[in-house]
C-alpha cells in the first residue's frame, strides 16, 4: 500500500503571511493539527503544528493586558514560527516507509509532493486507521497470537490448518519474536469456535504454539 492511497488530498494550507490567530482558528475549525505553509507562488516553504502556535502564544502568566495580546499575536506570521526544513514523501512512497520516517523524526505528519507541487498530507491518524484495518479491529472474530519458529513453510501450515477446520482468516500480521529464531503471528479468524481454533493450532507442533486468544464481538472486545 502506498501513501497516495491513504493520504488526505488537497490539504488545507496557509501562507507565510497568515497570522497566528488566523492559523489557530483554522486548525480548530477544521479539527487538524498541522498546516503546510505555501509562498505566493504556491510552493511549499514550511509547516506549522498546533504546538508551534501554542508555544508562540503568551503564557497565562503574562503581564500583557487583554488589549495588548490580540494586537501582538496578529503581528506573528507563519514565516516567523514555521519549520522551514520540511520532511516530505511522494505518492508512491510505501506506507510503512512513511510511518518509519514519522517515528524516526518524531513528527506526526508528512506533506506529500508530486515533483514540486503539494498534493496531499499523510498523518499519524491515517496510519492508525490503516493499522485498525490490517489487524481486523473493526470485525468480530477470534484474535489469536502464536509463537512460531522462523522457518519456511510455517505460515502455510498455520493458514492451511485454519482452512481445514473451516475458519475464515480476517486479518494476519507478523512481528519479531523474543529471539531471532522465532516470529509472532497475530490473526483474527471467523467461522470457528475459539476452543477448536486453539486446539487445532496447538496440535500442529513443531514449535507452533498459541500464546493468547480471545473472542472479540464488536463493538466491545474484552480485555485480559
Amino acid at each position: 500500500m502506498l501513501v497516495g492511497e491513504r493520504m488526505t488530498p488537497r490539504p488545507i494550507t496557509v501562507t507565510e503571511e497568515t497570522s497566528l490567530p488566523e492559523a489557530l482558528e483554522l486548525m480548530r475549525k477544521e479539527k487538524i493539527r498541522r498546516l503546510p505553509v505555501l509562498d505566493k507562488h504556491g510552493k511549499l516553504v514550511g509547516i506549522v503544528t498546533e504546538l508551534d502556535l501554542l508555544r508562540a502564544s503568551p503564557s497565562p502568566a503574562t503581564t500583557l493586558s487583554i488589549y495588548e495580546i490580540p494586537y501582538l499575536l496578529s503581528k506573528v506570521k507563519m514565516r516567523d514560527i514555521m519549520t522551514r526544513k520540511v520532511i516530505t514523501v511522494t505518492e508512491d512512497t510505501p506506507i510503512e516507509e512513511a510511518a518509519r520516517i514519522m517515528a524516526d523524526n518524531k513528527i506526526g505528519g508528512l506533506p506529500v509532493m508530486r515533483d514540486d507541487k503539494l498534493v496531499g498530507i499523510i498523518t499519524e491518524t491515517d496510519i492508525f486507521k490503516l493499522m485498525l484495518e490490517l489487524f481486523g479491529a473493526r470485525q468480530s472474530g477470534i484474535r489469536v497470537t502464536l509463537s512460531v519458529p522462523d522457518e519456511k513453510g510455517v505460515l502455510a501450515r498455520v493458514t492451511g490448518k485454519i482452512a481445514e477446520i473451516g475458519g475464515n482468516i480476517l486479518s494476519l500480521g507478523t512481528a519479531m519474536g523474543e529471539d531471532p529464531t522465532t516470529s509472532i503471528l497475530i490473526l483474527r479468524v471467523a467461522d470457528v469456535s475459539e476452543e477448536a481454533l486453539v486446539a487445532a493450532l496447538n496440535g500442529l507442533g513443531g514449535g507452533i504454539r498459541v500464546t493468547h486468544s480471545r473472542t472479540c464481538t464488536l463493538p466491545v472486545c474484552p480485555t485480559g
